[in-house]
Formats: structure tokens, C-alpha cells, sequence
């Protein structure tokens, strides 16, 4: 969907009364629509009823009728009460209920409250009447102008000051759109006093050409640095090249900035993709509400969330992908980055975030990861007891009070885990090596007890920077002794400094 904003500029106030006495009346009729669906009513019944209750013509009446269900529907997926539903917004509701509010403020927050409330008037478009019938942009000698239908056979002209924005005038767009014949709706909301319009289109995409039978350019996204690691492979899973994109401008600036560059960053993703011939792989995110700790640890969500829009970046690549014809794969992200750093950082040398963008790309291969025999080795030697050890040399080594909290939950988990499998209750599997199509799936969380036994012991103290101290373990399958921290001599395995 193409998505176009712009202000609506009036010939006279009475034109602009007029138009918001209609949003004012379909605001009306979609909270009375959506009470009459809680109450069993039909769409058949209410269309009748309603069009002489608020005056408006049938394609409005179904409109709003359309909206009102919509929301029911919305708010039965997240499993809400239907009946508590408050139209304007339920936070700007609360604040307004609070005492200690008034003056300008107070104002303030009525207004946006009552415009939030009652400003609202959408109109879906109908190709067979070829665009939109009672929101139709038009072009005359001086641009583009919006009709509205605010009564029967009474029509208002609203000229669209749309800017120009990215080197293209939205005029220009609007022109496409109102020529094209194509079906498209148009919003109309009201906020601080003025009229913006938005006008939806639905966009015809290519036929996919490029899918991952030529192999996959993984992506990951980074918060902290800020950077995009990617990583080729061929059809068969190898690595072919890897690289990073610098994102320093997403950190700061103005919101427009930063939206210009998401999409300068998402274009130079999509013409990789476009020059190697690769599909696209990508994490399926699912970022809670901020403030919320949701998926990661809340910390990364927020994080991620604050710093530069990261559902915002997948989208446009998402969009610039499906105009060039290039097929986008999603994969489960669950320990992309932990698989990556234990398993192919020390084996190609590579930082951990490329890693982790190699197993991406894997994954949307449909390939699975399986744990080295070397890392087996130590999962097979492992018992809770040693995990206890290493949960005491935290406690006394680590100065950080973050970072030693975190290993400690990080062990807990662990011994639980280590724990069922001693007792027979939890996940197994058997000594792996290499990797293989849909083999290891039940192994996922020995991933995590695999990243505490060996990276831990190794850099008690702070994270691990340097991966390459992992490549003995990996094939030899035993824990070296670190310079600068001491831990159990369990953990040396009879080794010198690693």
C-alpha cells in the first residue's frame, strides 16, 4: 500500500464547517454502528437505519459500518473486552480524568480529545466507479483538488497542498493516482484545528524473479553499534562474502533525517540483493510496546525501538524488495546470535554479528543448525555442580552489577536445564556434527547452556571481544584457562591460558 498525507486548504470557512459537520456526523455513525454489532444488529439492518439517523448516503453508512467492525474484530484478536472500547483513545481518557490537569493543558487535551473523537471520516474507493466516488481527486491548471460529497449532489473543492518531499512531488503522485483509474481511499482526520487528507492506494507488485535457489543475503540489524552485518551464501548454505553497513545517521536527528536515510539504507540492501541475484533473508520480529519487556531481555525491544526504528527498516526493505522482484524471507530469530558467535565466528574468523547473519541466511535456506561435536563434548561432561562453581566465581569476580546479574540469571536457566537432563525429563540430542536439512530442532536450548559453559569461564569478567580463543574449544572440545580470571580447575581441563 502507497500511503500520501497532505493538508486540505479551503475556498471558505463555510466549506470547512460543512466538511467537519460530516466527519463529525460518521465519527457519530461509526460509535453507533459499533454498539449496535455489540448488540447482535446486522450490517443489513444497521445500513438502513443509520443513513436516516446521520444523513448520509449509503457508501458512507457502509464505510463506517466496515470501520466499526473492524474494530471489534481488532479487539477480540487481543482478547480485550469489547465494552470497554473508548473511541479518542483510552490513555489521552485516563489523563483526561485526572484532577491535577487544567488550565491551557487541560484545553489542550479536550481538544485533541474531541478531534480525536470526532474528527475522523474514511471512504473506501470502488474501481468499478473508477477511483473513489465521494472523495475523488481531480487536477485542474492549478494542481490537485479533493471533491467531497458533504450532502446529496452537493459537492466541496479542497485544494491538497501536498510539498514536495525525497525529489518527487506528491502532486505528482496524486496526478498518477486520480488518472490511473485504480481504486484508492481516502482518510480525513482532524488535528490541531486543520484537515489532513490521506490518500491509500494498493500497489501491483512484479513477479518474484530472484528467490533463494541462487542462495540468500541474511541481514542483521544492530542497535548498539549501529550497523547492518549481512552475509552471502550460495544455494547450498556457504559462506560466499560477507559485509557491514554504517548507520551513524539513525542514532540522532529529526524524525524526517532519520526517515530519509532509512530508506537510502533499505535501497543499498535491495541493490545488493539486485546486483549477487539472492533473496533476502531476515529476522520475524515481534517488538513489544515500549517500556513493556516482552521478546529479548526488554532492554534490546526498547533499545532498538528508541534508536532507529527497527520494524520501520524491515518494512522498507520488505516494500523495495516486492518492486524489484525479489523474494524476503522471514526466520525465527531464536539464538541467531548466540549460534553465530559459537559457531561460525571462530570457524571463518568473522565478527559476531556477521555470524549471526550467516545463520539467517541458513535458516531461510531451511537449513538447521547442529552443535559441533567438540562443543558436545563438553555438554556430555557438563553437570549442575560445575555450573555452581562458576555461579560462585561470578559472584565473587565480577565488579559489574548488571553484567554479573545477567550471567547469574544466564546459569540459573542453565543448571535447570542441565538439571531435567540428568533426570531424564527434558530436551536430548546426540553427539552432532556439521549441519543438515530439518536435523537438531530439539537442540535450541542446549545453545544457551552451551554459551554459558563456554564463554563464561573464558571472560568472566566482561564480554567476550575476542572470538578467535573460541576455535580451540570448538574443536577440541575443551575450556581453556583465562589470563586474568581463575576459575574452578574443573574449568581448565587440564589447559594453559587460552
Amino acid at each position: 500500500m502507497i500511503t500520501i498525507q497532505a493538508k486540505l486548504g479551503f475556498q471558505s470557512k463555510e466549506d470547512e464547517q460543512a466538511v467537519a459537520d460530516l466527519m463529525r456526523r460518521w465519527s457519530s455513525c461509526v460509535r453507533f454502528a459499533y454498539n449496535r454489532l455489540l448488540e447482535g444488529k446486522s450490517r443489513n439492518e444497521l445500513k438502513r437505519d443509520l443513513q436516516g439517523v446521520f444523513n448520509l448516503n449509503s457508501r458512507y453508512v457502509d464505510d463506517a459500518i466496515m470501520k466499526a467492525k473492524s474494530v471489534l474484530e481488532s479487539c477480540k484478536e487481543r482478547e480485550e473486552n469489547p465494552g470497554k472500547v473508548i473511541f479518542g483513545g483510552r490513555n489521552l481518557f485516563e489523563k483526561l480524568k485526572k484532577r491535577h490537569i487544567n488550565g491551557n493543558e487541560y484545553k489542550k487535551l479536550q481538544q485533541e480529545w474531541q478531534e480525536r473523537r470526532k474528527g475522523n471520516l474514511y471512504s473506501r474507493g470502488d474501481k468499478s466507479k473508477k477511483g473513489n466516488l465521494n472523495t475523488r481527486i481531480e487536477i485542474d491548471e492549478n494542481g490537485a483538488v479533493l471533491r467531497i460529497n458533504v450532502g446529496e449532489r452537493k459537492y466541496v473543492y479542497a485544494r491538497i497542498q501536498a510539498g514536495c518531499k525525497k525529489g518527487k512531488s506528491r502532486e505528482e503522485l496524486l496526478e498518477a493516482i486520480s488518472t490511473c483509474q485504480e481504486a484508492y481511499s481516502v482518510e480525513l482526520k482532524l488535528k490541531n484545528g486543520k484537515i489532513y487528507a490521506y490518500f491509500t492506494i494498493e500497489e501491483n507488485f512484479p513477479e518474484v524473479l530472484i528467490t533463494k535457489e541462487n542462495g540468500i543475503i541474511g541481514i542483521d540489524i544492530n542497535a548498539y553499534p549501529d550497523h547492518i552485518a549481512w552475509s552471502e551464501t550460495d544455494e547450498n548454505g556457504n559462506l560466499a562474502s560477507y559485509g557491514k553497513i554504517p548507520m551513524p545517521e539513525l542514532v540522532n536527528g529529526s524524525s524526517d533525517k532519520r526517515e530519509y536515510y532509512r530508506w537510502q539504507y533499505a535501497h543499498e540492501i535491495v541493490r545488493l540483493a539486485e546486483e549477487k541475484k539472492k533473496a533476502i533473508a531476515i529476522e520475524r520480529l515481534d517488538i513489544k510496546d515500549k517500556g513493556k519487556r516482552g521478546d529479548f531481555s526488554g532492554r534490546k525491544s526498547r533499545r532498538i525501538r528508541h534508536s532507529f526504528s527497527y520494524r520501520s527498516l524491515i518494512e522498507k526493505i520488505k516494500v523495495l524488495s516486492k518492486r524489484k522482484g525479489i523474494q524476503v524471507i522471514e526466520v525465527n530469530p531464536a539464538y541467531t546470535s548466540v549460534i553465530g558467535m559459537l559457531k561460525y565466528a571462530p570457524q571463518y574468523m568473522i565478527s559476531k554479528d556477521v555470524a549471526a547473519a550467516y545463520v539467517i541466511a541458513r535458516r531461510g535456506l531451511g537449513l538447521k543448525e547442529q552443535i559441533p561435536e567438540g562443543y558436545m563434548t563438553i555438554l556430555k561432561e557438563l553437570d549442575a555442580d560445575e555450573l555452581e562453581e562458576l555461579k560462585e566465581h561470578v559472584r565473587k569476580t565480577v565488579n559489574n552489577k548488571q553484567l554479573k546479574k545477567r550471567q547469574l540469571k544466564e546459569l540459573d536457566k542453565a543448571i535447570k536445564l542441565i538439571q531435567s537432563l540428568e533426570s531424564g525429563t527434558g530436551k536430548a540430542s546426540g553427539p552432532l556434527d556439521g549441519t543438515s536439512l530439518g536435523a537438531c530442532s530439539e537442540s535450541c536450548n542446549l545453545w544457551r547452556v552451551l554459551k554459558v559453559a563456554v564463554v563464561t569461564p573464558l571472560s568472566p569478567e566482561k564480554v567476550l571481544r575476542d572470538i578467535s580463543v573460541l576455535k580451540g574449544v570448538l574443536h577440541s572440545g575443551q575450556v581453556g584457562r583465562p589470563v586474568r580470571a581463575r576459575v574452578p580447575a574443573s574449568w581448565g581441563r587440564g589447559y594453559g591460558s587460552a
